[in-house]
């Protein structure tokens, strides 16, 4: 087969043969215009909840989703549950949870090994998928609308029930960093799996990024900030740039030394509350920058179209 013939397939699927080193802006914005959004991740406790939400008044910060529990729900209790529901539903905050404490949480340990480590992130058994879709349904019936999965078989399961009407039809479904996609094929076939966001892997490049959105409609989620342990990089330097070619674009904030020093449930919680205020302080830089930048890079309060709780 030709190269050609090759080349123009993929220009075809809606995919670029090479990276986007010509940055194009994207044309895809959310609802309401913006550009960009401002996601902030690890609110594992009430506390941290609640340390986010004055830290973002405060500062003027407008959030629009919050990645909580990472741990896993199943270490919550259902007062925590409801006081996570209420919180984001009196201030209009998408909450997005993480179900399951799996991964070698359980009794499985190929994944971490360190040639197991490559399997990924997926649910490990029939039995992890049932208790998987059991707390959902708990966290559902708290109130929760969002959900993170780094499974492309849940994520096409509970799709099909959202479509079904087994779950409800405002669920939310974002693919985690940890399920290892980097490229619009991939993009792809998690938009046509029912994925609502997913995030890329985190240290892809501005050519990378928008060789991503040449190809995929869903909002990319974007490490602006990440943990020490997978690079410890900072970009809010590059908030503009990433928002002009990446639009919709959440732009995610996870400073720390590491995922395990982070969402295990015996970390310390003032830690935790430190490093919630933190977040949203470098949030507030990123958004400095926006507005120093040379374009018209557009953030704004609109939330109509967020899967808020329903307590």
């Amino acid at each position: 087969m030709a190269w050609h013939e090759i080349e123009g397939f993929l220009k075809e699927a809606g995919l670029s043969p090479r990276e986007r080193y010509d940055l194009p802006e994207s044309p895809h914005r959310f609802p309401g215009g913006a550009h960009a959004r401002i996601e902030i991740s690890g609110a594992e406790t009430v506390s941290n909840l609640e340390v986010m939400i004055r830290e973002a008044q405060r500062r003027n910060v407008t959030v629009h989703r919050v990645i909580s529990v990472v741990k896993g729900t199943t270490l919550m209790d259902k007062q925590e549950l409801r006081d996570f529901a209420q919180m984001g539903a009196d201030n209009r905050l998408e909450i997005l949870v993480n179900p399951m404490a799996a991964r070698g949480w359980d009794n499985g340990r190929q994944y971490l090994t360190k040639e197991g480590y490559v399997s990924g992130m997926r649910l490990r058994g029939h039995d992890m998928m049932y208790y998987f879709l059991k707390e959902m349904d708990r966290c559902i019936e708290a109130g929760i609308r969002g959900f993170l999965t780094t499974d492309e078989g849940i994520l096409r399961l509970t799709a099909k029930m959202r479509a079904d009407g087994v779950l409800p039809p405002d669920v939310k479904f974002k693919v985690s960093v940890f399920a290892g996609h980097g490229t619009a094929a991939s993009g792809q076939l998690l938009e046509e799996l029912g994925a609502d966001s997913f995030n890329p892997l985190a240290d892809l490049t501005l050519p990378m990024l928008a060789s991503i959105r040449s190809g995929v409609r869903i909002p990319l989620d974007v490490y602006i900030s990440l943990v020490e342990s997978m690079g410890g990089f900072q970009r809010m330097h590059e908030a503009a740039d990433i928002a002009r070619v990446a639009a919709p674009v959440y732009f995610k904030i996870e400073p720390g030394p590491s995922e395990a020093a982070l969402y295990n449930p015996w970390v310390d919680r003032a830690m935790l509350d430190g490093l919630m205020a933190e977040r949203v302080r470098l949030a507030e830089i990123a958004m400095d920058w926006i507005d120093r930048s040379d374009f018209d890079i557009v953030m704004n309060d609109y939330k109509a179209d967020l899967s808020v709780p329903k307590p």
